[in-house]
């Protein structure tokens, strides 16, 4: 692959801490995408921010502004990432879709390009820089904007099911499934405005367990034991 797109959720960069960050699991994530930048992969990636902030459980909270507040932790994340990445011999840069002062860069397609031609590991931070859209949405729009081939779900569960294996010890793993199937059960592996964009702009994805050993590497070679979720 040329191009791929990485989300990495708050909650599997936290570990078994289940808050903050966790650096053993994410120099394990840097040792990795080294490997890909190496082997030609250009690669993007998205963190979630749940690790930090859970705004909309509360109230008391004007959902904007809880919105806001999640899209700063993800700042955070991509900026804590990035330092690692940096600590293993990595290039990167961290983009977003408004102003940080000097902590990152405006958010361009042409920029992230330069970026990713550099052989940098370019973070998307930020989400959409909008409130009411997650950063699922996040990850499929900068995706299909630099002409990602793939989207790589890196999560605390290691597929999609058709019903959550916490709460169902029967729940059923799919080894490949289709983004309208996704759609039509509201299987929840992204949000329902992330998966209709991504349907409609024909964007697959790769859904995984984070703690398997090299499974970001084996995500992108397609030898792995997550769901695949075609378009």
């Amino acid at each position: 692959m040329r191009r791929i797109m990485l989300k990495l959720s708050g909650e599997a960069l936290a570990g078994e801490r289940k808050t903050g960050f966790d650096e053993e699991t994410v120099r394990g994530v840097a040792l990795q995408v080294g490997q890909l930048v190496r082997d030609g992969v250009q690669v993007g990636i998205v963190t979630g921010g749940g690790n930090f902030w859970r705004g909309r459980t509360s109230g008391n909270i004007d959902r904007t502004k809880a919105d806001q507040i999640g899209m700063l932790a993800t700042v955070m994340n991509c900026i804590y990432v990035s330092e690692i990445f940096r600590s293993v011999g990595m290039s990167t840069a961290v983009l977003t879709p408004f102003v940080c002062g000097s902590f990152t860069e405006l958010f361009s397609k042409d920029k992230a390009l330069e970026y990713f031609g550099e052989g940098r590991v370019v973070f998307f931070a930020g989400g959409t820089g909008h409130p009411y859209f997650s950063t699922d949405t996040g990850v499929v729009l900068r995706a299909v904007e630099v002409e990602a081939e793939v989207i790589l779900l890196a999560k605390s569960i290691d597929g999609v099911y058709d019903s959550d294996p916490a709460k169902n010890p029967e729940a059923k793993k799919y080894d490949r499934i289709t983004i309208g199937e996704v759609i039509e059960k509201n299987l929840q592996v992204v949000d329902m405005t992330a998966s209709i964009l991504a349907r409609d702009n024909r964007m697959p994805m790769r859904v995984f367990g984070l703690d398997g050993v090299n499974s970001i590497v084996d995500a992108v070679r397609g030898d792995f034991s997550g769901t695949s979720v075609l378009v």
